[in-house]
């Protein structure tokens, strides 16, 4: 199986651990909006700009860079350790520069760029995380490139594992100590996580490459330590500086989101709630589906690389073709699950009707969000970062623009309209810069219409049925939202692999 579809079982085993991954994170938010309330949520959520930045510089472009070069080199074992090698120390020493920078001057970065001087303690416990966090993603980068999802799905796993149970258990000592539970126990535990993968991940690789039988080079010479490093920082640095630009940006819009929402006429701790609420509580909803997209996403990178260095386009608009009716199906199922049922899921997990009113509003995102991020790994896959770049930036000022004059006048309402429209704004982009380099197949009916018949049949279906259900059972509001939204997704899986053949006759 694994040597017929790399892409197909890697997604799988990528989604398997995604999908558990996230539904312990989302309890994990849920215990962590009890704890430290909206409030808290939101000065949380303020440091991840700051993280992200760092992560631009790196860690996530060198990863990328591993998993590309590995996947052209794969038939060269000592080609693909050596570029593995070459990036790993260049993530480790700049993890190292930025985490003594974020260190020493989290008081300025809390008090003059968050404009929030309780984030100072917060950013000092996240500046810790960072090497831990490099270390973390090259070796995922390397499995990634070799198209072996096993370990990063482990890993991902481990992290979630460790941070929700060492949190768990902080919380209770500091419980039986009479302590107050503050915002720190989060970011402890964002610590705590990464170094329980990052663990995992050195464990995982010690052993496979003490069992791997070394093969020498056949087809290739041996590329020097060198010329992998400087492979690797060719593809890096205009990497790192266009995320680094749009990391720079995310932060401007995450800080001025509290402060336009007061210049509508709220207080400091009503804006903080409110971007604690959309983005600790509701957002983590509508990322949930992510996890077999951004899968997908993470393994057609090298298998796009693969292709694009064995000249074969046609493997490469299959796969573009695929992923963009994938992602259209699980897009417009998604949407109509939040669109029916995303205030129920604010009340009934977060107790908070705002929750899920945003829900209900960012439903619409779906379809355009997935597509967007395969593209987008598609893009990179083919070594088109600047054109990513390019796409991403323009998205991101038509959201500025939104944040800067609609917030103040319209409130949270116009980010989220900005928000819609950014993100259309960059799957168009996206897609037309796939179709300018590889043939993408779009067929309205069955990509399109197809499934949002099957949505609408199957919520009718699902109403009928569970209606009357409900009347002779008493049902908890948890277990009919469970039911009931199961029940759509069922339904509307089982039509669409029914109507599967309908293209073809």
């Amino acid at each position: 199986m694994n040597r017929k579809n790399p892409v197909l079982t890697g997604t799988l085993i990528l989604t398997t651990a995604g999908f558990i991954t996230r539904i312990l994170g989302f309890f994990y938010r849920i215990y962590l909006s009890d704890l430290i309330g909206a409030e808290g949520m939101g000065l949380y959520q303020l440091l991840f700009p700051v993280f992200g930045v760092c992560f631009s510089l790196c860690c996530g472009p060198i990863q990328t860079s591993i998993s590309r070069y590995v996947a052209s080199s794969v038939a060269n074992e000592t080609n693909c350790r050596r570029f593995f090698h070459a990036g790993f120390l260049l993530s480790l020493f700049l993890s190292l520069l930025s985490s003594m920078a974020l260190y020493l001057f989290a008081p300025q970065i809390a008090r003059y760029i968050l404009l929030e001087q309780r984030c100072a303690p917060l950013l000092k416990i996240m500046a810790l995380s960072i090497p831990v966090n490099s270390v973390h993603c090259c070796i995922c980068g390397y499995y990634y490139g070799k198209k072996k999802a096993a370990v990063p799905a482990f890993s991902q796993l481990a992290e979630q594992l460790v941070r929700v149970f060492s949190v768990y258990l902080i919380v209770q000592v500091m419980l039986s100590r009479g302590k107050e539970i503050t915002t720190m126990i989060a970011v402890i535990g964002l610590f705590t996580g990464e170094a329980g993968a990052m663990l995992y991940t050195i464990a995982a690789y010690t052993v496979t490459r003490t069992l791997r039988q070394i093969r020498s080079a056949t087809a290739a010479r041996n590329i020097s330590y060198t010329q992998a490093g400087a492979n690797i920082l060719k593809m890096a640095v205009p990497l790192a500086a266009n995320r680094l630009v749009i990391s720079i940006l995310q932060s401007v819009e995450a800080v001025m989101i509290p402060g336009r929402l007061q210049m509508y006429g709220l207080t400091s701790s009503q804006a903080l709630a409110i971007y604690g609420t959309l983005t600790g509580m509701a957002m983590h909803f509508i990322m949930f589906p992510s996890a077999l997209t951004n899968s997908i996403a993470v393994m057609l990178l090298p298998e796009v690389a693969e292709a694009q260095s064995l000249n074969h386009t046609n493997k490469i608009s299959r796969n573009a073709s695929v992923s963009l009716s994938f992602c259209l199906s699980i897009g417009i199922l998604c949407t109509g699950i939040f669109l029916y049922y995303g205030m129920d899921m604010g009340v009934l997990f977060f107790k908070n009707e705002m929750a899920g009113q945003f829900i209900r509003n960012l439903a619409w995102l779906c379809p355009f969000l997935y597509i967007a991020t395969t593209m987008g790994s598609i893009l990179n896959g083919m070594g088109k970062t600047s054109l990513t770049f390019t796409n991403s930036l323009i998205s991101l000022i038509v959201q500025l623009a939104f944040i800067i004059f609609g917030l103040p006048r319209f409130g949270i309402g116009a980010y989220l309209v900005g928000m819609l429209v950014s993100e259309l704004t960059l799957c168009f982009l996206h897609l037309e810069a796939v179709k300018k380099s590889a043939a993408l197949s779009f067929q309205p009916f069955h990509q399109l219409a197809r499934p949002l018949c099957a949505f609408f049949l199957s919520y009718w279906i699902t109403q009928t049925f569970t209606g009357s259900l409900y009347r002779q059972f008493p049902f908890h509001p948890m277990a009919k939202l469970l039911v009931s939204a199961g029940a759509v997704s069922g339904i509307y899986l089982l039509l669409l692999i029914l109507t599967a053949g309908w293209e073809r006759k």
